[in-house]
């Protein structure tokens, strides 16, 4: 169980208002905080060479910390500037040709969508998204339906950026792998609220700053052993690869091949600080908690006139989504902004799979995660219900 007292010292910001945008971009613990600046200000002192090179077994133990998490071996793990950084390194690494199909699902974020679209456009590949089941999660028998050996690659958004389902792994990884595709896995917004050790899918990308609660401007990726081989990383560079001779080069055979050498090392570290603060707390404590809030405020949504709560999902997460009768959801928001709740919003433009499937324009999205209080969400449900 979590300590909420103790997570609540260290997380000044809770006491500012009610804050659910942990979905969006989350308050840091002190200690991720402290170890940003604390690197900001050592490079003031001896410059940026010197500073990391005093990290450097730090940043080194940095992988095995991220490991644990997404429960794989450290030479399997890179850290990047973004979700979207990661993602495109991986998905660009993939060899396409023409035929090739990539299967999505109605949960597609627009960051996959748009390069997936433009480079299935450019080979002459087809990008074919997996119909959902009633409870609005990828639907694996139809999914089997749609495999065969032309398929290359299943796109997987674990949890969609505009709602609380969590889409299943494991039967999508075992119907993808009977016919030899990949499996990447959008882990952006379940890293740090879902268990993510276990999953067996041969690419996991998030990012830091949603609920892992690390600084933005950071991400990471992981790719097992596997499927290295079957990978052509095109961005590189001196980090990626090493130059031997003036006509050869030779690229790293780990996960790293898709680092880059220029990086914001203090942001790294906040990152590192930031798994090792969710792994301290346990991430199936966080789990319970984080499931806990959001069902706390589902409930209170629900029960409002002219409130409609929007989630799907048999299995449902920390993302609570809602609209209120009469009222664009920007002018919710910014409503619930003047009476200090904060919230964001999910459009169609950010998921048009699902969105246009159900005939949504634009919701509320509202996050809470484990260092708000119970009294917190009840006075958020009292500011909507002032407004419905």
């Amino acid at each position: 169980m979590i300590d909420l007292d103790a997570v609540r010292a260290d997380t000044p910001g809770c006491h500012r208002g009610v804050f659910l945008d942990s979905a969006g971009s989350s308050l840091p613990p002190v200690q991720v905080l402290d170890e940003v600046i604390n690197h900001l200000h050592r490079e003031a002192e001896v410059g940026g060479y010197v500073a990391v090179e005093e990290r450097e077994e730090d940043l080194e133990a940095g992988y095995a910390v991220l490991a644990s998490l997404l429960g794989c071996e450290p030479d399997e793990v890179a850290f990047t500037d973004s979700a979207t950084r990661s993602w495109l390194a991986v998905f660009d690494a993939i060899p396409l040709a023409e035929g090739d199909r990539i299967l999505s699902t109605e949960a597609e974020y627009a960051g996959n969508a748009v390069p997936l679209l433009r480079r299935a456009e450019e080979v002459g590949a087809t990008v074919e998204p997996v119909p959902s089941d009633a409870n609005g999660a990828v639907d694996v028998a139809a999914l089997r339906e749609m495999l065969d050996e032309r398929v290359k690659l299943v796109s997987l958004v674990h949890v969609p950026m505009n709602g609380g389902l969590v889409n299943p792994v494991t039967p999508v990884v075992e119907a993808a792998h009977a016919v030899g595709a990949l499996v990447m896995l959008d882990a952006c917004q379940s890293a740090g609220q879902v268990q993510l050790a276990g999953l067996d899918a041969d690419v996991i990308t998030g990012t830091g700053r949603k609920w892992l609660r690390g600084p933005r401007g950071t991400g990471f990726l992981a790719v097992r052993r596997r499927v290295r081989e079957r990978l052509r990383p095109r961005q590189v560079d001196l980090h990626s690869g090493t130059w031997v001779a003036p006509d050869r080069y030779e690229l790293r055979s780990d996960a790293r091949v898709f680092e880059l050498w220029e990086t914001n090392y203090a942001d790294r570290l906040g990152l590192i600080a930031a798994v090792r603060y969710a792994l301290s707390l346990g991430i199936d404590n966080i789990v319970a908690a984080v499931q806990e809030r959001a069902e706390h405020l589902r409930k209170g949504l629900a029960e409002l006139p002219g409130v409609t709560v929007h989630d799907l999902g048999r299995e449902r997460c920390g993302l609570v989504t809602f609209s209120v009768a009469g009222l664009p959801a920007a002018e919710v928001r910014a409503r619930l902004r003047d009476r200090r709740v904060t919230v964001s919003l999910a459009g169609v433009t950010s998921t048009q799979y699902d969105m246009t499937r159900r005939g949504l324009d634009q919701i509320i999205r509202a996050s809470p995660h484990y260092f708000m209080t119970p009294s917190q969400l009840d006075e958020a449900v009292a500011a909507v219900a002032d407004l419905s």
